[in-house]
């Protein structure tokens, strides 16, 4: 008989719930979790294409275009159009976003950290590696 608490997508719902809930009580800096998946990835990519960014954080054409514009906004991160194509936004980290880059990394931790406490360590590890196989 079918059950919906059986089911991976209810499952992966509730866990996803679970994670937005631990992210916003810890987030001080009012980033949404797009918002700091595109911050920490800049940081770790340096200097590229807006293009390259919605790639390497998984969001299409529009969502990086909006999630870097609210960025922009706030001060994190600086736009500018390729030299060399005039038609591609290059996104870098501004001052104030290298600044807070740190503190979105303990910040991370924690979430992290507080999403799994149900876990222990070697569960952690087993759960991460099986989700990545999904992705």
């Amino acid at each position: 008989m079918y059950k919906l608490d059986e089911q991976v997508g209810y499952i992966l719902r509730l866990a996803s719930q679970r994670h937005a809930t631990v992210f916003n009580k810890h987030s001080e800096l009012g980033l949404t979790p797009t918002q700091f998946s595109a911050l920490v990835r800049v940081a770790e990519v340096g200097h590229c294409s807006q293009n390259l960014l919605g790639r390497r954080t998984a969001m299409d054409v529009a969502t990086i275009k909006g999630v870097v514009t609210r960025l922009k906004a706030k001060g994190f991160v600086e736009l500018l159009a390729d030299p060399g194509d005039k038609r591609r936004t290059m996104v870098s980290l501004s001052e104030a976003g290298h600044e807070v880059i740190k503190q979105l990394h303990k910040f991370g931790t924690t979430v992290t950290e507080e999403t799994l406490a149900p876990f222990s360590r070697e569960e952690r590890k087993v759960f991460l590696e099986m989700l990545k196989r999904l992705t």
